[in-house]
């Protein structure tokens, strides 16, 4: 099973490396390719099948 399968846009994440970055919204996902757009990092481009996003309740 893809493990980023539950990136959808408006899903809300926060990157395990960067807390510094604050909370993300999943703008969207392609071939693992997830771009999310943080609080304080603006736009950036993730690779899931590297990273592990953390899913958090709006």
């Amino acid at each position: 099973m893809d493990s980023s399968a539950f990136l959808t846009p408006g899903v809300f994440v926060t990157h395990p490396d960067r807390p510094d970055w604050g909370r993300g919204q999943v703008q969207s996902n392609i071939g693992g390719r997830v771009t999310v757009n943080f609080e304080e990092a603006g736009k950036v481009v993730i690779d899931a099948t590297r990273i592990l996003l953390i899913p958090v309740t709006p």
